[in-house]
C-alpha cells in the first residue's frame, strides 16, 4: 500500500513567498495545498486535516493569531507561525496560542524545508530515530528520569523543566512558560535562573550522553528538545 504523502498547508497572501515555498516544499516531496487569506482556514483543517500548518501571522480575512486559537480548540496539527514581525511579544504571543514554531521574514526556503522536515521526522520516524526517541525514561512515581537507563541527578526544578521539553520533541517553549516551574517562593523567577537551570541540566545529559545535543536555544524565545549529533 502507498504510503499517503506528507500534507503541508500554506496560508500565505503574498503570492510569490507562496509559490517559492510550494515549489521548495513539492521537491521536496511534500503535498502542498496553498490559501491566500484567513478566510475558511478553520474550516478547511476540519474537513481535510494537514500534516503541518505554515501559517502567515498577517493575513487578510482572519489573521494568523486567531486561527492558530481556533485550530488549537480541536486539533494538535504542528503550526509553523511565519511573520515579518519579529518582535519578541509578537514570538511569545503566538507561541503561548499553541504554535510549535516561528520562522521570522525574510527567510531561506530552505530552511522552512528543513523545520516541515522536523516536523516529518516526528510523525514518521525512522527505525533509527524512534529508537533515539526512546533515550529517556519518565519515572512519575519516583520523579526521576533516566537516560539509557542511567538515573540523571536532577532537582525538582531541573526535573520538571526537563519532563516539559520530552513531553513535546521539537516544540519551544517560551520564557514565560519555562519561568513557572523555575519559581521558588520569595524568590523572583528571572531569565538568569532559566538559563543556569538549562545550563547544569545540559552539562548533567552530556555526561550520559555526549554524542548527542538534546536542548536548543530559540534566540529571544526559549528552548526546545531535539535530538541532534555532536559536531
Amino acid at each position: 500500500m502507498t504510503e499517503k504523502p506528507f500534507h503541508v498547508l500554506i496560508v500565505e497572501d503574498e503570492l510569490k513567498i507562496a509559490e517559492i515555498l510550494n515549489d521548495y516544499l513539492t521537491q521536496a516531496g511534500f503535498a502542498v495545498t496553498h490559501k491566500e487569506t484567513g478566510l475558511g482556514v478553520v474550516d478547511l483543517v476540519k474537513s481535510a486535516p494537514p500534516d503541518v500548518i505554515l501559517l502567515d501571522v498577517m493575513l487578510p480575512g482572519v489573521d494568523g493569531l486567531e486561527i492558530c486559537r481556533e485550530v488549537r480548540k480541536f486539533s494538535a496539527v504542528p503550526i509553523i507561525m511565519v511573520s515579518a514581525r519579529v518582535e519578541e511579544l509578537d514570538r511569545l504571543l503566538g507561541l503561548e496560542l499553541g504554535a510549535d514554531d516561528y520562522i521570522c521574514k525574510p527567510f531561506s526556503p530552505r530552511e522552512v524545508v528543513a523545520r516541515v522536515k522536523v516536523v516529518y521526522r516526528r510523525q514518521r520516524p525512522s527505525q533509527t530515530e524512534a529508537t533515539q526517541d526512546k533515550l529517556f525514561q519518565v519515572d512519575e512515581e519516583q520523579g526521576r528520569i533516566l537516560a539509557r537507563g542511567t538515573a540523571l541527578d536532577l532537582t525538582r526544578t531541573e526535573y520538571r523543566l526537563l519532563k516539559l521539553l520530552l513531553s513535546r520533541p521539537g516544540r519551544i517553549f517560551s520564557r514565560d512558560q519555562l519561568l513557572d516551574l523555575c519559581a521558588q517562593p520569595n524568590e523572583p523567577a528571572t531569565d538568569r535562573v532559566i538559563d543556569s537551570h538549562i545550563k547544569n541540566l545540559r552539562k548533567k545529559l552530556a555526561k550520559v550522553l555526549p554524542d548527542l545535543e538534546l536542548i536548543h536555544a530559540v534566540y529571544g524565545v526559549g528552548y526546545r528538545y531535539e535530538i541532534t549529533e555532536q559536531k
